[in-house]
């Protein structure tokens, strides 16, 4: 009873912590769309970057137009390229990337199918380079639509603010254990 007490009370300090450091950046352009743009905790080291689209490739195209936002590569070099931007804004770099989340909208002039060599294409140009070689953990998912006509790419982010190593886990605390309790030393 004594782990479980001690486990609960861990537990909610670091929800304290956790709780009490948050910082919220806005959309930009005085956007009133009811989310945030990013979100940064633990005093800043962790950023959640909210999904960003596609700007237009072709406003003169009209919306519903193949040509307005243009094919997947086109859209995942504009989503980045937003979020590069949206990143050095807050200090921070596409390096410091850690986890990508893309949602892929099949095409229907691939037969409905995502383009993931379109994406891929895109995607090379901001990581894995010689200039930017840090590579995130990343999920990408085919989905059923976005909020506009033909928009082919969201991706959301999570950043490290301070990538600077920290002290080494103890050899002795790495071992298997199939109690959480065990394993914090409860």
């Amino acid at each position: 009873m004594t782990r479980i007490f001690s486990a609960l009370l861990l537990s909610l300090s670091i929800c304290q912590f956790t709780l009490a450091d948050v910082t919220r950046y806005p959309l930009p352009d005085n956007s009133t769309f009811p989310i945030a743009q990013a979100v940064e905790v633990n005093g800043g080291s962790l950023l959640f970057l909210s999904g960003l689209t596609p700007d237009a490739d072709n406003p003169n195209a009209g919306l519903g137009a193949p040509a307005y936002y243009g094919d997947t590569e086109t859209q995942t070099v504009s989503v980045l390229s937003k979020m590069q931007s949206a990143l050095e804004e807050k200090g921070l770099s596409i390096g410091d990337v850690v986890k990508l989340t893309v949602f892929l909208v099949g095409d229907p002039a691939n037969q409905g199918s995502m383009d993931f060599s379109g994406f891929m294409a895109g995607y090379t140009k901001f990581f894995g380079t010689a200039e930017q070689p840090n590579l995130p953990a990343r999920s990408a998912f085919q989905i059923a639509g976005l909020t506009s006509p033909l928009m082919f790419v969201e991706i959301e982010a999570i950043a490290v603010r301070d990538a600077s190593p920290t002290a080494p886990i103890p050899e002795s605390r790495l071992r298997e254990s199939d109690n959480l309790l065990d394993f914090l030393g409860f």
